[in-house]
């Protein structure tokens, strides 16, 4: 509704939180959030999970080698690099 208001074209859902498509995704997603959509007459689209794949299955599998196999090496996207294993002392403290 707020995105009607505000003179939104339409939507794109995109389920992050989930890996794989299930019955709460496809009812909340498919059914209900699509049908409130177009009640509103807001074009709804939804973004597919990530599922298995071959590109998410292969991260999933370098990540646990990096991990069991100790390797020196971390794939990593961005300038910040990989994150750490184990926070070290005050690494997250309430702000």
């Amino acid at each position: 509704e707020a995105l009607r208001r505000e003179g939104a074209p339409g939507v794109v859902v995109q389920p992050i939180g989930f890996l794989s498509d299930h019955m709460e995704v496809v009812y909340d997603l498919d059914v209900e959030a699509a049908a409130r959509a177009e009640a509103l007459g807001l074009p709804y689209a939804r973004a597919g999970t990530v599922g298995t794949h071959p590109e998410f299955v292969r991260m999933i599998r370098q990540l646990i080698e990096e991990r069991v196999m100790a390797s020196p090496i971390r794939l990593a996207l961005g300038a910040r690099g990989p994150a750490h294993d184990i926070c070290p002392l005050n690494c997250c403290l309430a702000e």
